[in-house]
């Protein structure tokens, strides 16, 4: 009879190890989704839906309740249509007094 050989195999980390990030500074702060949305709707030809819904990788309806949000904190959200029929969401620019 032949014995069975048991043969130990190597042992495995639980994780890799994480190369450090080169690109980012490690002072650097993460910019929120909220943060980033808000970017978007202040850029002078505004964002449409699918442009927060893709930069965020929120659903539709979520990006439709944060722009509800911010309305209620008292934010001016503009919406307009484009000529292709695009609704076009923008933060109005509040005018310094003089």
């Amino acid at each position: 009879m032949t014995e069975p050989t048991t043969t130990k195999r190597p042992r495995r980390m639980a994780r890799e190890a994480k190369p450090e990030a080169a690109s980012a500074p490690p002072d650097a702060k993460p910019q929120s989704k909220a943060a980033l949305v808000e970017d978007l709707l202040q850029r002078s030809d505004g964002a449409s839906l699918d442009d927060l819904c893709q930069a965020t990788g929120w659903l539709a309806h979520t990006c439709r309740a944060f722009l509800t949000g911010l309305r209620k904190k008292g934010k001016v959200v503009e919406r307009s249509k484009r000529e292709d029929g695009v609704t076009i969401y923008r933060m109005a620019q509040l005018q310094a007094a003089a």
